[in-house]
């Protein structure tokens, strides 16, 4: 009886420490697409794995497989990304962007959101004076790029090219310097597998296709997209303010519009 006792105590003890236990993160899956994606994505450059520089955190299970939240975070400051492109093996279009960074973005961290049309690989592969380096997640989403969009249409072109610029309070390990920012853009962004939900015909592909965010002359990040960037794309980032007052934005679209934004910084003029 004792020994059942004994045995019962120690079960009992070790639950809260099985209960604590972190859920297994969601790594890049083998799968044949990239072999066949590779050669047109990079060429036949040497990919280093990216774990000790970067790491992409996505959910397993996209809560809105439309805006799928990406999130880079550099790990190894000594190292500068100058650039980075998201692979999305899966999707019809997988280059979802290209991306080049300023000095002053760096250390790298920055969020995009994306559509994910199936369970796929989501790949970052970042660009350093050392080579290439990869890292991703495994995204379980699905009808990402086909989803309807959630403005109606003449709305959302009425208000197409507004801007906004919201700050984060900044995180006690970071520098002073240091600002975490968000910029969201309104556009459709539409995929071109779509349908209009009156009509049911497919709904022209019409996306920003070019974004270029500076603070004064300084160069913070570029990027040139495709249809698997979200409707409404929003971009949070950190980087090193240099006293200028205002973010200039400028984001062209596949229908040669051009949208050009100065936004303030907040509690400045």
């Amino acid at each position: 009886m004792k020994l059942a006792c004994a045995a019962l105590l120690v079960a009992s003890l070790a639950l809260p420490a099985i209960a604590e236990t972190p859920a297994p993160r969601n790594p890049l899956a083998d799968g044949e697409t990239w072999a066949d994606l590779r050669g047109d994505i990079v060429g036949d450059a040497a990919i280093a794995d990216g774990a000790a520089l970067f790491e992409v955190d996505a959910p397993y299970r996209a809560h809105d497989a439309a805006t799928v939240p990406i999130h880079i975070r550099q790990l190894d400051d000594r190292t500068e990304i100058e650039s980075a492109i998201i692979v999305i093996d899966e999707n019809p279009a997988p280059l979802a962007a290209e991306l080049s960074f300023g000095p002053s973005m760096s250390p790298l961290d920055m969020e995009v959101r994306v559509r994910v049309n199936m369970y796929s690989n989501v790949r970052v592969i970042a660009s350093t004076e050392a080579g290439l380096a990869m890292n991703g997640r495994f995204v379980k989403a699905s009808g990402g790029c086909s989803a309807p969009a959630t403005k109606d249409p003449e709305l959302a072109l009425a208000s197409m090219g507004q801007m906004r610029l919201k700050y984060f309070e900044t995180a006690p390990q970071m520098s002073p310097a240091r600002r975490e920012a968000q910029i969201m853009i309104r556009h459709p962004n539409y995929s071109g597998l779509q349908r209009d939900q009156v009509t049911q015909l497919f709904i022209a592909a019409h996306f920003i296709d070019r974004l270029e965010v500076f603070q004064g002359d300084d160069m913070l990040f570029t990027m040139e997209g495709g249809i698997s960037i979200s409707e409404n794309p929003v971009f949070r980032f950190s980087y090193t303010d240099n006293g200028t007052p205002a973010l200039r934005v400028r984001a062209t679209d596949t229908e040669g519009n051009v949208f050009e934004q100065t936004l303030v910084k907040s509690g400045q003029i």
